[in-house]
């Protein structure tokens, strides 16, 4: 019997305020990191950029989405460089014709982030900004009228800046009342239009840069790094929870999740060493932080993990009570690729857009070193659904790469095609074993700017938009062949793409 996805199952895709939305400056929004974030490509940083105490302007190569710049300098925007997300795709005034096209691909489900300081632009105002609530409104109104679910991420590496040079980020406290007066705020505002939340997007990332950051330059992160790593997580964690609570007061109908960077590791070789190396890595990198959101405590090998950095993590009185209080409803999670750990020397190693370690001599990879491993999202998959037992959504999921316009003005992505196809067929087998998945948001739906780079060429959507990396064109939109085969796949829920697997 043909394999099926449920009945309700929601397809659509997904879009970040950062990436998508341009209008950096206007109607009362504030700075965020990466109003400060240059463009780069695989072999250039992004930098971001500042003007140091005696009023020099500098930039310091950035890790994510913020680099660490010298003590007693401000964060600035220089005349000298380009900010692609400044205009990014101007989703902000073209958002109706966005969501248009979504509908028309037979979406019933979108996710999308509220960038916090269009809302609170310095992060801790006393009123919110009325503009920004509105703009979110006219969104989600926008959604609604083409019967399409939104799917809100309440942070997506987007803390207001001035949060940032004032307290220090997300290793002060405070930010845990900000975030949440933030987040009732937006839970209130959109009671009925809003059913679905993420906390946190990638919240992961935070641990797995550092990781990164040692396997690209082959120098450690030092042990403060690690502590501000974690207690910076531990802070939203308990954001997140206490988010959690009052959005189930506010309406028992919200389901509200996590979200982590979902990367399938393997064992580089049957070596027990790496056998056990692959399990720290796991639990390093994708169960601590899954663990306190979906079980609402930190895992038995959490002590391990501090100790090896000589964390002394700060709790306050009542803060396990609050995490355990706090589970979410849902796991989500983007899933891109997998790697391969190894406590051996390697020559094959992978080099690109936040990609390290040995090559899998089984898999292929993209010109930005990824791995294409739709295999990697079965095991994902059925290894989460197995330890939480909550539902799962692929929130991202996608493949950047060049496109080409033709001379008729078509746009040819069989690649893209092939990408999405195999995943699917992946996310249909975890489902047939049991897996209860209910959604899949593809990453993005329309071109936008590239989070890891900053380029445009690097390319994901179903939808091509008009502009250059250095931000030249016309962000017209055309659907790509992918559109069409997409909308397809949502017509018949998934069923074309499994019967060319029974053939």
């Amino acid at each position: 019997m043909t394999k099926q996805f449920p009945k309700n199952f929601m397809w659509g895709g997904a879009i970040a305020a950062n990436q998508a939305e341009g209008a950096y400056n206007l109607d009362g929004r504030g700075l965020t990191a990466t109003d400060v974030t240059t463009g780069g490509s695989v072999k250039m940083p992004r930098y971001t950029t500042y003007i140091d105490k005696d009023g020099k302007p500098g930039k310091v190569a950035s890790m994510g989405h913020n680099g660490v710049i010298p003590e007693g300098a401000k964060y600035a925007v220089l005349d000298t460089e380009y900010y692609p997300n400044h205009q990014a795709v101007d989703f902000y005034h073209r958002y109706k014709e966005d969501i248009k096209l979504f509908a028309e691909m037979g979406y019933s489900i979108f996710r999308l982030s509220i960038s916090w300081a269009r809302i609170f632009p310095n992060g801790d105002d006393i009123r919110p900004n009325q503009a920004g609530l509105d703009f979110y409104r006219s969104v989600f109104e926008e959604c609604r009228k083409y019967n399409i679910e939104p799917l809100v991420s309440i942070w997506h590496f987007d803390t207001p800046l001035s949060l940032e040079e004032r307290f220090g980020g997300w290793t002060n406290r405070k930010l845990v009342d900000f975030y949440v007066k933030y987040a009732e705020t937006i839970f209130r505002e959109y009671k009925g239009l809003v059913k679905y939340w993420l906390t946190f997007n990638e919240i992961n990332n935070t641990i797995m840069f550092l990781d990164m950051m040692s396997d690209i330059s082959g120098k450690e992160a030092t042990d403060k790094e690690y502590q501000d790593a974690y207690q910076h997580l531990h802070h939203q964690f308990v954001a997140s929870a206490k988010t959690v609570q009052i959005g189930h007061a506010i309406d028992p109908n919200y389901v509200i999740g996590n979200m982590i960077c979902g990367i399938t590791f393997y064992p580089g070789t049957c070596d027990p060493k790496d056998i056990l190396a692959n399990q720290h890595k796991w639990e390093q990198g994708i169960y601590y932080c899954g663990d306190v959101q979906a079980k609402g405590k930190y895992g038995t090998y959490a002590k391990r993990l501090w100790k090896e950095h000589n964390v002394e993590l700060v709790m306050e009185d009542g803060d396990l009570e609050i995490l355990e209080k706090g589970k979410v409803d849902m796991y989500t999670f983007s899933y891109y690729m997998s790697n391969n750990v190894t406590t051996h020397e390697v020559e094959d190693k992978v080099s690109g857009n936040f990609s390290a370690g040995a090559k899998n001599p089984y898999l292929t990879y993209s010109d930005w070193g990824w791995a294409h491993d739709p295999v990697g999202l079965q095991y994902y998959l059925e290894k989460i659904y197995d330890r939480y037992e909550i539902p799962l959504m692929v929130v991202e999921n996608g493949l950047g790469a060049f496109d080409t316009v033709e001379e008729d003005g078509s746009i040819h992505d069989d690649y893209r095609i092939d990408y999405h196809r195999a995943h699917i067929k992946a996310m249909a087998d975890a489902i047939d074993n049991g897996v209860n998945l209910i959604a899949y948001t593809t990453w993005g739906c329309i071109d936008i700017v590239s989070a890891g780079t900053g380029e445009m060429r690097k390319r994901y959507g179903f939808i091509y938009v008009d502009m250059d990396d250095a931000g030249n064109g016309t962000l017209n939109r055309t659907p790509k062949d992918s559109f069409y085969w997409y909308k397809e796949v949502l017509a018949t829920n998934g069923l074309n793409v499994l019967e060319e697997s029974d053939r």
